[in-house]
């Protein structure tokens, strides 16, 4: 079926053929789409240099099928130029979304998601605060959101307690308090307040931990380049 212009950005691209690329984009409105483009002829320099990551396009496809043709395609706005670790978080933001967002399923919010986060490191906001926000909430966006709120029996959280987290309970009120998370730490986790370094840390665990069964047992290459870099 046909359809508009629609706002995209490009997540991976990989060769198809001598004349065409496979892309995955994540579309507004829509979610994650696998689009072949055409890259040949006098324009094949121009349309290569067109399709980067970070650059928001306006993208015309058709396709009745999971695989979908990108008929025409141009630049929206203006590009983002991420630099040294700032370019290395988003091609995590880029490899993470393009693993863990499903093709073809219509998740309509994580454009937006996706785009907010994007900026916001481009802004200059902390880069750490940055990942572990859209972490959390990509997560929730996507079903596999955690309860903050109150613990595996139906009591709030407390500021003045100690949790485990279980997957598929939730948080357990653990005696043992060298170890797990604070009451407080799990309500600024909540609130997307990452501004104190020991909630960072334990956010960075809790989000791996959630994020590993999504993931799989291949490393993401970001997060190699990432730690290369260093």
């Amino acid at each position: 079926m046909d359809s508009d212009f629609y706002k995209a950005y490009l997540l991976h691209r990989r060769p198809y053929s001598d004349s065409q690329v496979m892309l995955d984009m994540l579309v507004e409105g829509v979610g994650q789409l696998r689009m072949l483009a055409r890259v040949s002829g006098r324009q094949a320099t121009k349309h290569k240099a067109q399709l980067q990551p970070f650059q928001s396009l306006l993208v015309h496809y058709n396709g009745k099928y999971d695989l979908k043709y990108i008929n025409k395609f141009e630049l929206y706005g203006n590009p983002l130029f991420l630099t040294g670790d700032k370019l290395y978080c988003g091609f995590y933001l880029n490899e993470l979304t393009n693993r863990i967002v499903p093709i073809n399923e219509p998740i309509d919010q994580v454009f937006q998601l996706y785009k907010t986060h994007l900026e916001n490191l481009n802004s200059g906001s902390d880069m750490q605060a940055v990942l572990r926000s859209y972490e959390f909430q990509l997560l929730e966006l996507l079903g596999y959101g955690v309860d903050f709120s109150f613990d595996a029996d139906g009591e709030p959280i407390d500021e003045a307690q100690t949790y485990s987290y279980f997957a598929e309970v939730g948080f357990s009120v653990q005696h043992d308090t060298r170890s797990g998370f604070t009451g407080s730490q799990l309500n600024a986790i909540a609130n997307h307040d990452f501004s104190q370094a020991d909630v960072l840390y334990m956010a960075k665990q809790l989000s791996r931990y959630l994020l590993k069964p999504l993931l799989g047992n291949k490393p993401l290459k970001s997060r190699e380049l990432f730690i290369s870099s260093q």
